[in-house]
């Protein structure tokens, strides 16, 4: 695979943030993107500016089991081909100490954070093979650290992360890496600050938001660029591998 190439790659959580930032690098590199996000009117935006040519969406909620078939179908059907998968969507519910959360809740909490993951790398795998393709899976610093009660969230990233290993051994023709995008200027970062500080501790809310106040927010660009350049070409020796976003592994995709 080349990034000089129009490649045609499906992208989940492709609204807003680093999806949407993702999304915009990628575009105006001429690839083909299959936009995944429940938020259907950014995804129209982007088709809108980018053209149907280039752009095709695809809106519902990722726990939806029907979504990877879908997605998968919708690349072959309108390009004949798919080269990479993006996983990027996720949610950081419920925000509860384990004592106080449900096994209810947690399910849930992985319907849409790992099994649906599972779900799109499963439809996706025939076409990947095909084309020597990789999978992308944003990851967080929280798969490998504990925040009080984001235990559902780290937990399925560390899932995550753990797939990408699996992959690297299973599907040797397919280059699977897992990115921690570090703390990055978003709406769940937003969230964080304003709805969920109330269950977190007080080390915790202080970290977020003196990284707010300081101006220590990353870009949605800086790691968003670094996993899109990652899924149009290289790397293929990082396969099965976590790493920050700024790793030094990964310099060759830093920057422009």
């Amino acid at each position: 695979m080349s990034g000089a190439q129009e490649l045609v790659v499906i992208l989940t959580g492709a609204s807003r943030g680093i999806g949407q930032a993702i999304a915009h690098y990628l575009l105006s590199r001429s690839h083909k993107l299959v936009l995944i996000s429940r938020t259907h009117s950014a995804l129209d935006q982007l088709q809108q500016q980018y053209g149907t040519d280039k752009v095709a969406v695809l809106a519902g909620d990722m726990a939806d089991p029907s979504l990877p078939k879908q997605a998968v179908d919708l690349a072959n059907t309108r390009w004949g081909r798919l080269d990479s998968l993006i996983i990027n969507h996720g949610t950081l519910d419920p925000v509860k100490k384990v004592a106080e959360s449900s096994a209810g809740e947690w399910s849930k909490a992985f319907d849409i954070n790992v099994f649906s993951a599972v779900g799109l790398v499963q439809a996706a795998l025939p076409s990947l093979r095909a084309t020597s393709g990789r999978i992308l899976l944003t990851s967080s610093g929280a798969a490998i650290s504990a925040y009080q009660g984001w235990g559902a969230y780290g937990a399925g990233k560390a899932v995550l992360n753990h797939l990408a290993l699996t992959l690297s051994a299973e599907e040797p023709d397919v280059t699977t890496i897992a990115i921690r995008p570090g703390v990055v200027d978003t709406e769940m970062q937003r969230e964080i600050r304003e709805v969920h500080h109330v269950r977190m501790s007080e080390k915790d809310k202080e970290k977020f938001s003196e990284l707010k106040s300081s101006g220590g927010l990353l870009t949605p660009e800086q790691p968003g660029h670094v996993i899109a350049k990652l899924a149009v070409g290289g790397g293929n020796e990082l396969s099965g591998k976590f790493l920050s976003w700024n790793d030094e592994s990964l310099k060759a995709f830093q920057g422009e």
